[in-house]
């Protein structure tokens, strides 16, 4: 409101300003007098200012006149001037047009007009940086393969779009399956852009699937420095990717890389089942026993498993079936209600010849959990017992219908393998496998199927306690001594009992598998 009056009070003040300035003129006398040309002009003092205002407006048109015809003769002669600029924002304004349009026309999947459109665009604009692109991805919507790595290429000849030309060519090439050359291409674009996700998840999985497990650790560290990654992932995940290195290193003759490669794993995740079984083996072999305990009761607390018995049996291998017992509370006492505890405590019990302690042991597992092994555990001691062979015969046909119990299954896609490994061999997803029980399946009944023939033949014996057979028969010491399992043994699940499988003491198995042999054995006879 106060500035308004302001401005007008000080309009008010100079019309009256030029009002007296016009009057003072006008009542001065005298006169100017102008000679120009054989002329003579004689003004009044009003007259000469109106004249002067006059000539200088003539000036300044005549100015801008010769201004237009210089910039017409310059534009006539190429040069930039208003008139080009004119024309270049025109041609600007229609390129990033047809570039929209050519957008739009790409996410509603009309490759072709999208194509049409960035042709267009790079008429008008000049920008093969942006119109290459949209190009590109509009034969690959078309399926113009061919046309899209041409253009691609082109985008790898110009800096400043050799990124997105180098991960345009590495998609078509996983398309085509060329997966060596893809995995060149994002070693390339992760050379360019170390921080971006995308690729390094491409090169991630690349690696795992080429098990270049060094060049996948490398990409994995990468990926905690750019943020990308959780650090308890990293670091679990790292631990697996050391535990492939070290295997491969095992399998070169590298045994003291391999060493510290597995120690560092466990260091890094001790909980990790495969990684603690081939460090406990590694301590045993520098003759660290006492760290070897210590590797396996802490894996144990976090996930008992069969592997990890194995390796502690490993520890005393000449101790009597009483000795073994005793030693093994250490890691029975941490969990006393795991499954896995209880079928270890019955396996202990039956290789020392204690079938009530074993039966004990095993509780109501076979009610509550039946597995084949915790079955086959229980017909094991009913004959052990001396219980009829109706009685076993129960037993070893519920076993053949139970589920398997845990094994290694993929987390991602529910794959079943046969021993752990550091990546799906199905999915490819790298650490995914657990130890955990599956759905039933047909693969598992197959599997329980090949047991028939040996528990058949095994119900055939004579039952223990009988002149023909003495207890002798079903313990462990008339089975064959197991070959001790090497490093790469150590990462296969405990395997179902008719599959061959045995426990710490080696056990689980004999009785089905000895009174089998002992049959064909006669029928040969």
């Amino acid at each position: 409101m106060l500035w308004s009056l302001l401005k007008i009070i000080i309009f008010v003040g100079l019309v009256a300003l030029l009002a007296f300035g016009a009057g003072f003129l006008i009542e001065t006398g005298g006169a100017i007098r102008v000679a120009a040309g054989g002329m003579e002009f004689t003004l009044t003092p009003l007259a000469a200012v109106i004249a002067f205002i006059v000539l200088v407006i003539v000036l300044w048109i005549g100015l801008k006149l010769a201004g237009l015809v210089v910039a017409v003769l310059r534009f006539v002669n190429g040069d930039e001037t208003a008139i080009t600029r004119y024309f270049d924002r025109n041609r600007e304004r229609r390129g990033f047009e047809a570039l929209a349009d050519g957008m739009m026309a790409l996410a509603s999947g009309e490759g072709r007009l999208a194509m049409a459109k960035a042709a267009k665009a790079e008429r008008y604009l000049g920008r093969p940086d942006l119109t290459n692109l949209l190009t590109a991805q509009a034969a690959e919507l078309t399926g113009d393969t061919k046309k899209a790595i041409e253009v691609y290429k082109r985008l790898v000849q110009d800096e400043r779009t050799r990124f997105v030309g180098v991960q345009g060519l590495m998609q078509q090439k996983l398309a085509e399956g060329d997966t060596d050359t893809a995995l060149k291409l994002a070693e390339k674009a992760f050379a360019l852009k170390p921080r971006h996700e995308a690729t390094q998840d491409t090169l991630f999985r690349l690696q795992a699937d080429k098990e270049d497990w060094h060049g996948a650790r490398k990409t994995l560290a990468q990926k905690l420095r750019s943020s990308n990654l959780p650090r308890n992932v990293h670091t679990r995940r790292d631990a697996v990717l050391a535990l492939a290195e070290a295997r491969e290193a095992l399998a070169e003759g590298q045994t003291d890389s391999a060493t510290r490669t597995i120690l560092q794993a466990n260091r890094m995740s001790p909980e990790l089942v495969p990684g603690a079984v081939m460090a406990a083996r590694a301590k045993i072999s520098a003759g660290a026993k006492r760290a070897a305990v210590k590797i396996i009761r802490k894996a144990w607390d976090a996930h008992p498993h069969p592997d990890l018995a194995a390796a502690f049996a490993e520890i005393e291998p000449e101790e009597t079936p009483e000795a073994r017992v005793k030693r093994f509370q250490v890691l029975l006492r941490a969990k006393p209600d795991h499954p896995e505890s209880k079928m270890l405590a019955a396996e202990l019990a039956i290789a020392a010849e204690d079938f009530p302690g074993a039966k004990r042991a095993l509780g109501d597992l076979p009610e509550t959990h039946p597995t084949q092994r915790a079955l086959t555990i229980m017909a094991a001691i009913e004959r052990g017992e001396g219980a009829p062979d109706a009685i076993v015969r129960a037993w070893l046909t519920k076993a053949l219908a139970a589920p398997r119990g845990p094994q290694w299954i993929c987390e991602n896609c529910n794959h079943i393998h046969p021993a752990w490994a550091p990546a799906c061999e199905n999915c490819g997803a790298v650490d995914t496998l657990a130890w955990k029980e599956p759905p039933e399946s047909a693969e598992v009944v197959a599997g329980t199927a090949e047991m028939l023939p040996l528990i058949v033949g095994s119900l055939d014996k004579p039952a223990p306690g009988t002149p023909e057979a003495g207890v002798e028969d079903i313990t462990p010491e008339s089975a064959p001594e197991e070959p001790a399992p090497d490093e790469t043994s150590a990462q296969e699940p405990a395997t179902a009992p008719g599959d061959g499988a045995t426990g710490p003491a080696g056990e689980t198995a004999a009785p089905v598998e000895q009174t089998a042999g002992d049959e064909e054995e006669k029928t040969k006879n």
